[in-house]
Protein backbone atom coordinates (compact mmCIF):
# COMPACT_ATOMS: atom_id res chain seq x y z
CA UNK A 1 0.00 0.00 0.00
CA UNK A 2 2.62 2.58 0.91
CA UNK A 3 4.36 1.85 -2.85
CA UNK A 4 1.46 2.67 -4.59
CA UNK A 5 0.84 5.78 -2.18
CA UNK A 6 4.34 6.73 -3.33
CA UNK A 7 4.07 5.67 -7.14
CA UNK A 8 1.08 7.66 -7.16
CA UNK A 9 2.18 10.95 -5.18
CA UNK A 10 4.83 10.87 -7.86
CA UNK A 11 2.73 10.46 -10.96
CA UNK A 12 0.86 13.72 -9.40
CA UNK A 13 3.97 15.42 -9.01
CA UNK A 14 5.20 15.03 -12.72
CA UNK A 15 1.57 15.39 -13.92
CA UNK A 16 1.28 18.84 -11.87
CA UNK A 17 5.00 19.85 -13.44
CA UNK A 18 3.72 18.72 -16.71
CA UNK A 19 0.49 20.68 -16.68
CA UNK A 20 2.59 24.04 -15.03
CA UNK A 21 4.59 23.94 -17.88
CA UNK A 22 1.88 23.43 -20.56
CA UNK A 23 -0.30 26.43 -18.72
CA UNK A 24 2.70 28.86 -20.59
CA UNK A 25 0.02 31.20 -21.82
CA UNK A 26 2.91 32.70 -24.27
CA UNK A 27 5.02 29.33 -24.88
CA UNK A 28 3.36 28.34 -28.65
CA UNK A 29 4.37 28.71 -32.01
CA UNK A 30 2.78 32.50 -32.99
CA UNK A 31 4.76 33.53 -29.53
CA UNK A 32 8.08 32.19 -31.40
CA UNK A 33 7.26 33.60 -34.62
CA UNK A 34 10.09 36.71 -33.76
CA UNK A 35 12.34 34.84 -32.10
CA UNK A 36 15.17 35.15 -34.78
CA UNK A 37 15.45 38.80 -34.02
CA UNK A 38 16.75 37.04 -30.24
CA UNK A 39 20.62 37.61 -29.67
CA UNK A 40 23.07 40.19 -28.61
CA UNK A 41 23.98 41.94 -31.97
CA UNK A 42 26.42 44.61 -33.65
CA UNK A 43 24.41 46.18 -36.03
CA UNK A 44 25.79 47.56 -39.01
CA UNK A 45 24.44 49.87 -42.28
CA UNK A 46 25.02 48.66 -45.83
CA UNK A 47 28.81 49.97 -46.17
CA UNK A 48 29.97 47.56 -43.27
CA UNK A 49 29.82 50.63 -40.52
CA UNK A 50 28.89 49.42 -36.98
CA UNK A 51 25.73 51.91 -36.08
CA UNK A 52 24.68 50.08 -32.96
CA UNK A 53 24.63 47.22 -30.99
CA UNK A 54 20.83 45.51 -29.95
CA UNK A 55 20.26 43.27 -27.21
CA UNK A 56 16.61 41.38 -28.23
CA UNK A 57 15.34 39.35 -25.29
CA UNK A 58 12.31 37.61 -24.27
CA UNK A 59 10.98 38.77 -21.02
CA UNK A 60 7.28 37.75 -19.16
CA UNK A 61 7.20 34.38 -19.87
CA UNK A 62 7.94 33.98 -23.33
CA UNK A 63 5.00 37.25 -23.59
CA UNK A 64 6.76 40.31 -24.77
CA UNK A 65 10.26 40.41 -27.20
CA UNK A 66 12.18 43.21 -25.40
CA UNK A 67 14.42 45.09 -27.40
CA UNK A 68 17.36 47.17 -25.90
CA UNK A 69 18.92 49.47 -28.40
CA UNK A 70 22.49 51.37 -28.10
CA UNK A 71 23.29 54.23 -31.09
CA UNK A 72 26.76 54.23 -32.35
CA UNK A 73 26.10 58.27 -31.47
CA UNK A 74 24.90 57.86 -28.16
CA UNK A 75 21.03 57.18 -28.88
CA UNK A 76 19.45 54.97 -26.74
CA UNK A 77 15.54 52.90 -26.97
CA UNK A 78 13.51 50.29 -25.89
CA UNK A 79 10.20 48.26 -27.42
CA UNK A 80 8.00 46.03 -26.21
CA UNK A 81 6.99 43.91 -29.12
CA UNK A 82 4.12 41.27 -28.30
CA UNK A 83 1.36 39.57 -30.01
CA UNK A 84 -1.95 40.80 -29.81
CA UNK A 85 -4.54 37.41 -29.59
CA UNK A 86 -8.00 40.36 -29.16
CA UNK A 87 -6.71 41.38 -32.93
CA UNK A 88 -4.19 38.38 -34.03
CA UNK A 89 -1.44 41.28 -34.75
CA UNK A 90 2.25 41.70 -33.54
CA UNK A 91 2.55 45.16 -31.98
CA UNK A 92 5.61 46.95 -31.12
CA UNK A 93 5.95 50.11 -28.92
CA UNK A 94 9.24 51.89 -29.41
CA UNK A 95 10.27 54.60 -27.00
CA UNK A 96 14.22 56.09 -26.91
CA UNK A 97 16.06 58.38 -24.88
CA UNK A 98 15.06 61.22 -27.53
CA UNK A 99 11.53 61.23 -26.25
CA UNK A 100 10.33 59.73 -29.77
CA UNK A 101 7.52 56.94 -29.77
CA UNK A 102 6.61 54.44 -32.62
CA UNK A 103 3.25 52.37 -32.51
CA UNK A 104 3.32 49.55 -34.94
CA UNK A 105 0.82 47.05 -35.84
CA UNK A 106 1.18 43.69 -38.33
CA UNK A 107 2.18 40.12 -38.81
CA UNK A 108 4.64 37.73 -39.94
CA UNK A 109 4.32 37.40 -43.75
CA UNK A 110 6.79 35.39 -46.10
CA UNK A 111 9.12 34.79 -43.22
CA UNK A 112 9.46 38.34 -42.61
CA UNK A 113 7.98 40.81 -39.67
CA UNK A 114 5.98 43.66 -41.15
CA UNK A 115 4.88 46.11 -39.03
CA UNK A 116 3.57 49.51 -39.72
CA UNK A 117 2.16 52.43 -38.34
CA UNK A 118 -0.78 54.18 -38.15
CA UNK A 119 -1.33 57.20 -41.15
CA UNK A 120 -0.18 60.40 -39.79
CA UNK A 121 0.59 64.22 -40.83
CA UNK A 122 4.53 64.58 -42.32
CA UNK A 123 5.65 67.67 -43.29
CA UNK A 124 3.80 67.90 -46.81
CA UNK A 125 1.66 64.77 -46.80
CA UNK A 126 0.05 61.83 -45.04
CA UNK A 127 2.60 59.27 -44.27
CA UNK A 128 3.16 56.01 -42.61
CA UNK A 129 5.80 53.98 -41.28
CA UNK A 130 6.84 50.33 -42.01
CA UNK A 131 9.76 48.52 -40.90
CA UNK A 132 10.45 44.48 -41.65
CA UNK A 133 12.73 42.36 -40.28
CA UNK A 134 14.48 39.32 -42.17
CA UNK A 135 16.29 36.61 -41.70
CA UNK A 136 19.09 36.04 -43.77
CA UNK A 137 20.22 32.93 -44.78
CA UNK A 138 23.94 33.56 -43.09
CA UNK A 139 22.09 34.69 -40.02
CA UNK A 140 21.98 37.64 -40.07
CA UNK A 141 18.84 39.84 -39.53
CA UNK A 142 18.07 42.65 -41.82
CA UNK A 143 15.58 45.79 -40.47
CA UNK A 144 14.31 47.76 -42.72
CA UNK A 145 12.29 50.85 -42.07
CA UNK A 146 10.40 52.67 -44.76
CA UNK A 147 7.76 55.53 -45.23
CA UNK A 148 5.49 54.84 -47.31
CA UNK A 149 2.64 57.82 -48.59
CA UNK A 150 -1.40 57.39 -47.95
CA UNK A 151 -1.67 55.73 -51.45
CA UNK A 152 1.36 52.90 -49.95
CA UNK A 153 4.10 54.43 -52.29
CA UNK A 154 7.43 54.64 -50.52
CA UNK A 155 8.80 58.59 -49.68
CA UNK A 156 12.28 56.81 -48.42
CA UNK A 157 14.14 54.61 -46.48
CA UNK A 158 15.19 55.74 -43.08
CA UNK A 159 17.03 52.86 -42.03
CA UNK A 160 18.80 50.09 -43.09
CA UNK A 161 20.41 47.51 -40.88
CA UNK A 162 22.15 44.56 -41.08
CA UNK A 163 22.54 42.51 -37.24
CA UNK A 164 25.41 40.50 -37.02
CA UNK A 165 25.58 38.55 -33.91
CA UNK A 166 27.72 38.95 -30.87
CA UNK A 167 30.37 35.55 -30.50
Amino acid sequence: MRKQLVIFLACMTLGYATKAQNNCACCDEIHEQFDFWIGDWYVLDTEGNQVGENRISKIEDNCIVLEQWTGAKGTTGTSHNYYDRSDGTWNQLWIDNKGNVLKLKGNLKDGKMVLKGDLKKGKEQWVYDQITWSQNQDGTVSQLWEVFDENDKRIKILFLGIYHRKE
